[in-house]
C-alpha cells in the first residue's frame, strides 16, 4: 500500500507554491533535516525524523493563510452567479389548488366557470412576451384518450407581468395581451367539464424571445406554430377533475 506523504494530500497548486517557497526561502519552521539540530540524533528514529518532508516556510505560510480564503471566497461568488443564472427556472401557480390537486368546482362548468388566479416567476431577463394555454389532454376518456381539448389561449402577456387574477375578462387581461380560440370555438377561458371519469388540467406557461404579431385569434396550433424558434423557457401547472 502506497503511503501519502503530507505534501501528497495538499493540492498540486499549493504544493507549487510550497516547491517556489523553499527553494526562495531557507527559514522553515521545523522539519529541515540538519544533523546537528536533530532532536533525535544518536538514535534509532534519527534517520526517520531527517526524511520527513519539510513544512512550509513562515512566509509562504503566511502567504497562503491570505491566497486561499481569497480564492475559496472568489470560487464560492463565481459559482453561486452561475447557479443564479442558471439555476432560476420559471414556476407557476394558484392559490384555488395545489400542484396534480382538485381544481374547485367554481372554476368549472358546474360552477361559475371563471379562469383561477394565477401567479409566476423565473421570467428569463431576456423574454418579450409570454403565451398561456390551458388544455386537457384526457378527453373524452380519460382511460381511452383521443384528443387534447383546448380551454384557453392567450399571448402576448407582457413578460413584466407576474399574475392573473381570478376570473379574467378580457377588459382585465394585461395591457397589449391577446386571445386565441379555445375549442368552444370562442375566445377565453372555458372550465373543466369532463364527461366521463377523472381529467388533468395542463395550465402552462411559455417565455418567449419576440413579441408575437396579431394572429387574429389563433387557434392552439396555429400559436404554437408562430412560437417555433422563440421559447427561451417553459413551465406548467397541474389539476384535476372530475363531475360530481
Amino acid at each position: 500500500m502506497k503511503l501519502v506523504t503530507p505534501s501528497e494530500r495538499i493540492p498540486r497548486f499549493l504544493r507549487d507554491e510550497w516547491v517556489e517557497g523553499r527553494l526562495s526561502d531557507q527559514s522553515v519552521i521545523s522539519g529541515v533535516r540538519n544533523e546537528s539540530k536533530t532532536p533525535f540524533s544518536g538514535s534509532r528514529d534519527a534517520d526517520r525524523y531527517s526524511r520527513e518532508p519539510p513544512m512550509f516556510s513562515v512566509t509562504r505560510v503566511r502567504s497562503m493563510s491570505i491566497v486561499l480564503p481569497v480564492a475559496i471566497l472568489l470560487f464560492t461568488n463565481s459559482y453561486a452567479q452561475h447557479s443564479r443564472k442558471e439555476g432560476a427556472a420559471m414556476r407557476l401557480t394558484s392559490t384555488a389548488f395545489t400542484p396534480a390537486g382538485n381544481i374547485p368546482a367554481r372554476h368549472t362548468c358546474e360552477g361559475k366557470d371563471i379562469s383561477p388566479a394565477l401567479s409566476w416567476s423565473g421570467v428569463p431577463e431576456k423574454a418579450k412576451s409570454l403565451v398561456l394555454i390551458v388544455d386537457d389532454p384526457d378527453a373524452p376518456d380519460p382511460a381511452a384518450p383521443k384528443m387534447t381539448w383546448v380551454h384557453w389561449v392567450l399571448y402576448n402577456i407582457p413578460p413584466q407581468t407576474q399574475s392573473l387574477p381570478e376570473g379574467v375578462v378580457p377588459e382585465s387581461l394585461p395591457h397589449g395581451a391577446l386571445q386565441g380560440l379555445n375549442d368552444w370555438k370562442r375566445t377565453g377561458y372555458g372550465g373543466p367539464c369532463p364527461p366521463i371519469g377523472r381529467h388533468r388540467y395542463f395550465f402552462k406557461l411559455y417565455a418567449l424571445d419576440a413579441l408575437l404579431p396579431d394572429l387574429h385569434r389563433p387557434s392552439k396550433a396555429a400559436l404554437e406554430k408562430a412560437m417555433q424558434g422563440h421559447i427561451l423557457d417553459h413551465t406548467e401547472l397541474v389539476g384535476t377533475y372530475q363531475k360530481k
